[in-house]
This record gives structure tokens, C-alpha cells and sequence, in this order.
């Protein structure tokens, strides 16, 4: 770095590596700038870029600290953090709801595949999937699980 300084050779831009997966997520652009990964396969153990850019040990030893800020969810309890690809996917992953609902994010509504109620399973927040309309476990507070709704698969 300082002897780039002395020759006057410009030091390289930091890389943005944001991208949008063909899922239409948030994601990690590999060092190819043509692979787009989920963030949530960043520092997973598996090396998903053909260089493994996604598994450096500089970016995966301090998380969240150390990957870029746009591809990561702060929780409602701020000590807590998920990838951003898991935020507004119709599951509670951060404990608290605050993935999937507002103040700490503005979520579409419920998918064609789910349905939207207060969910009694935590595992949901705002919607449950189709797929357990109809099966005869309260999934809804109000039961519409099991009286409106309409298991399409």
C-alpha cells in the first residue's frame, strides 16, 4: 500500500458486491462478476464462487462485522442479525418477528403460497403456508387455517 502511494500507481477500488440472485434476493457477486450467490451462502463452509471468494477467512472470521453491511438484517434485539436474503421470507428468523414485520421491516404481503393470519407456531409471524390449511392442527389463532383456507398443493 504505501509503495503504491510513493510510484503514484492508484491503489484498486473497494468492489461492490452486491447483486440480485435469479431467486430476485439479495446477494453475494462472486470474483467471476457473473455469479450471484444468497448472501446466506456466504461463510457457510461450502464454496459456492468458483474462487471460493465466498469462504475468504478475512470476510468470514468476524461476522457480521467483517461482510459488506447491504447484505446482512439487523434484529429487532440489535445483538442479533440473519442475512438479508432470509429477511421477509415468510419465517421468523430472527426470534422476534422483526424480520417480517414492522417497525424493523416493510414486508409485501403473503404470498399466493401462504396464507395470511397470526400464526400460533412460532415459526411464523404473519402468514403460514398453504400446505398446512386443511390438515386438522390449528396453525391460525382464529382457525381460518382450517375453515377459509384452501391447501393448494
Amino acid at each position: 500500500m504505501a509503495s503504491a502511494m510513493i510510484f503514484g500507481i492508484p491503489t484498486r477500488p473497494p468492489v461492490n458486491r452486491y447483486c440480485t440472485t435469479p431467486q430476485n434476493r439479495s446477494g453475494f457477486l462472486c470474483d467471476d462478476r457473473v455469479t450471484c450467490i444468497p448472501a446466506s451462502d456466504l461463510c457457510n463452509g461450502i464454496k459456492n464462487c468458483p474462487s471460493g471468494a465466498d469462504e475468504n477467512p478475512e470476510m468470514c472470521t468476524d461476522l457480521p462485522n467483517s461482510i459488506p453491511g447491504d447484505l446482512i438484517f439487523r434484529c429487532g434485539n440489535p445483538q442479533f442479525w440473519i442475512f438479508i436474503d432470509k429477511k421477509c421470507n415468510y419465517i421468523n428468523d430472527c426470534g422476534d418477528c422483526s424480520d417480517e414485520m414492522l417497525p424493523h421491516a416493510d414486508c409485501p404481503p403473503c404470498g399466493p403460497d401462504w396464507w395470511s393470519c397470526m400464526p400460533v407456531v412460532y415459526t411464523y409471524c404473519k402468514c403460514v403456508p398453504r400446505s398446512l390449511c386443511q390438515d386438522r392442527q390449528q396453525q391460525c389463532s382464529d382457525w381460518s387455517d382450517e375453515y377459509n383456507c384452501v391447501n393448494r398443493s
